[in-house]
């Protein structure tokens, strides 16, 4: 893949050979950013775990201390008194038959996250082929489905990220934008890497932590030294 010269530039500034400290790492992500956008920081974490094995599933839930930065849009499908409850926690969208309907029938799709609660699973569950590949299903673990709506709404809303692995046993989360600085950014790194560390399964063996990086959108990738996690 060729590469244009702002990248180029920026990734004469990294240490391929080197695991950095991840504040020093976040720096350095910080000064390669060179888009005139304001880049996403995402960390990604690669795990010595089997994914395919239920019992070694790495998934959860986490409210970065900062946010994402991003602005989250909150669906919430519920009934009777959630309803108020969800639009006054700051939900976008809040409905129940009307909503799964338009997702059917009209493949709407504006939205970032599904809260719902467990009485209307069963609305949501019919939903499963649309929401399920784009990572949206509901899920008690990650706190997407919860009897407590008007809290779920807003952690979503405060920046709450769902973490899980992919095939190949990674985890990529975004954990804030350039903007934040360094500071800000290394408060929502140690409170993912936390999380994941915490939720390490009692099957996996080894060495848990494999790899850890982070990377802005459009610049090089930095790797992390893991020594502080013990993992």
């Amino acid at each position: 893949m060729k590469h244009g010269k702002k990248y180029v530039d920026a990734a004469k500034l990294v240490d391929r050979t080197k695991l950095y400290d991840s504040n020093e790492a976040l720096a350095t992500v910080v000064k390669t950013a060179t888009a005139k956008f304001d880049e996403t920081v995402e960390l990604h974490i690669k795990l010595g775990v089997d994914s395919r094995h239920a019992d070694q599933q790495v998934r959860g839930a986490v409210v970065l201390p900062n946010g994402t930065g991003k602005k989250v849009r909150v669906l919430a499908i519920c009934k009777g008194a959630n309803v108020d409850l969800a639009k006054e926690a700051g939900a976008d969208f809040v409905g129940a038959e009307d909503m799964t309907q338009k997702i059917q029938q009209e493949n709407w799709m504006d939205f970032d996250v599904l809260i719902t609660t467990p009485d209307c699973m069963g609305l949501v569950g019919r939903l499963g082929r649309i929401l399920g590949p784009r990572g949206l299903m509901p899920n008690p673990k990650a706190g997407t489905v919860t009897p407590d709506i008007a809290k779920a709404v807003k952690e979503a809303k405060a920046g709450k990220i769902e973490y899980r692995l992919d095939k190949t046993n990674i985890i990529h989360c975004p954990i804030g934008k350039v903007s934040f600085g360094p500071d800000k950014l290394a408060e929502n790194f140690d409170t993912l890497m936390d999380a994941v560390v915490k939720a390490k399964p009692a099957a996996a063996k080894g060495q848990y932590l494999r790899s850890v990086a982070v990377t802005s959108t459009m610049g090089p990738s930095v790797r992390v030294s893991t020594s502080k996690f013990g993992a």
